[in-house]
């Protein structure tokens, strides 16, 4: 069974996000989306609201769970028994800092393979952290965001 890891904040999920995890579903018989939990990160949402949103918003997805973890990412791909992690990728920024971290997991955990999508080019200007800075200005974030997440916003 393929089991890939799709982890991140999710502080909020976006449209960028929904539309890496759809094109990667057929890749894989199961995708786990791991919220990360930081204590040291001060987050707009709280770790159950973001499960629920992003349960609420692949609640038809057969292959998508959604599950909260702390600590090393390559440690709950060990508990997920995943061999494959899925990362999104905006920006040649974006991929600098992915490569570095998927070569330091590669030397950690060597059987694990980060998958590198790249974003659509109409996606590849949204982030979470615009649009939380959206949320906590009380602006309109129904164009960046799934529909299925407004009512939780």
């Amino acid at each position: 069974m393929k089991i890939a890891l799709f982890p991140g904040s999710f502080d909020p999920i976006t449209i960028a996000h929904v539309d890496i995890l759809k094109r990667a579903m057929p890749l894989f018989d199961r995708i786990v989306v791991g919220i990360g939990l930081n204590s040291s990160k001060q987050n707009f949402l709280s770790a159950e609201k973001r499960e629920e949103i992003v349960k609420t918003v692949f609640q038809s997805a057969s292959n998508v769970e959604v599950q909260l973890y702390e600590g090393l990412t390559v440690d709950f791909c060990a508990k997920i028994e995943a061999k494959y992690m899925i990362r999104g990728i905006r920006s040649a920024a974006d991929f600098e800092y992915e490569r570095a971290i998927a070569q330091i997991n590669q030397t950690m955990m060597p059987d694990v393979e980060t998958i590198l999508l790249l974003s659509k080019p109409e996606f590849s200007a949204i982030s979470s952290t615009i649009v939380r800075d959206i949320l906590r200005n009380k602006g309109n974030v129904a164009p960046f965001v799934p529909q299925e997440a407004l009512a939780f916003l």
